[in-house]
């Protein structure tokens, strides 16, 4: 009997393992200008300001250097991801067409990528980055990122917003606290993006009820000022007891705002040597404010001439 291993049955072939296909590569493609159409709700606009003019004009000397992401359209036509700024910049510059890189990407891919290329710029006006927040926050969601968490669904919001924070650089808070301004009136919204209500007041106000809201532009406009934020304060905690109404909104925004107070430190080794030795920093204070004192009279009898 032989030692010597059977032979494999004759006539049958090995089977080679399966190819890996090569990754397919992006080709960047020239599309009409007016192929490309804008993405739905986009929250951020396309401003005629500084930074813009200086885009127009690299464009005019050396084109769009960077491609835009588009994807198809179902009514025909492609969807500009990222790249409405571009659009715009080859408009004004006379271009017919630019370049692109064509994706099949769905909704909430596609929100993610326009949201992340957007948010990084400068100049953005909260109401843009508050619902920018929102709509990455909303696709995530769909997407289904956190499918891995079996806490109950707060607390897989929770941590969507802490997740979006940490990739924008940002606490969880934050996020949290710029998609609240979603829910303010466009009026009020409107004196956010104008910086005539502050960020920390404008979270407070957007608790508010929307006819609440409402009753405050009305007295805003009568008191002419805003609320500060402790007078936010104060009217988001009537609003949740229930007792916010004109006379009681009134009575807190026609307070009197206490004056920040106001602190200047100097280093003491950069003012040490103006002084004796044996000088403490009371006796240094005092010797300021007398100087002061003096400089001003001088100043006064200066214009008195």
């Amino acid at each position: 009997m032989s030692d010597k291993p059977a032979s494999p049955a004759r006539g049958r072939k090995k089977t080679a393992p399966p190819a890996q296909q090569p990754p397919q590569e992006e080709v960047v493609v020239r599309l009409p200008l007016t192929d490309l159409y804008p993405f739905p709700d986009h929250p951020f606009q396309v401003r005629d300001d500084e930074e813009m003019k200086e885009t127009i004009q690299s464009v005019k000397e050396y084109g769009v250097i960077v491609p835009a992401i588009v994807r198809p359209r179902e009514e025909g036509g492609y969807e500009i991801v990222a790249g409405h700024r571009r659009k715009y910049a080859c408009e004004q510059a006379g271009l017919d067409t630019m370049p692109v890189l064509i994706r099949n990407l769905d909704r909430d891919a596609s929100t993610i990528i326009m949201v992340d290329s957007n948010l990084q710029r400068e100049n953005i006006l909260p109401s843009e980055r508050a619902k920018a927040y929102k709509m990455k926050l909303e696709a995530i969601k769909r997407q289904g990122a956190r499918n891995d968490l079996t806490s109950p669904k707060i607390s897989a919001k929770l941590r969507s917003d802490d997740e979006i924070g940490q990739q924008m650089g940002v606490s969880g808070d934050t996020v949290r606290n710029y998609i609240s301004l979603t829910n303010l009136v466009p009026e009020l919204m409107q004196m956010v993006d104008e910086k005539k209500i502050a960020l920390s007041p404008a979270y407070q106000i957007a608790a508010l009820k929307p006819e609440e809201q409402q009753m405050l532009v009305t007295t805003i406009d009568y008191e002419q000022a805003t609320p500060s934020l402790s007078q936010a304060q104060r009217m988001k905690k009537f609003s949740q007891a229930g007792r916010l109404n004109e006379d009681s909104m009134l009575a807190i925004m026609s307070e009197e705002k206490k004056p920040e107070k106001f602190s200047l430190t100097f280093d003491g080794d950069r003012i040490r040597k103006y002084f004796p030795k044996s000088y403490t920093p009371l006796q240094m204070e005092n010797t300021i404010i007398k100087l002061l004192e003096a400089w001003q009279k001088k100043r006064q009898r200066s214009q008195e001439r």
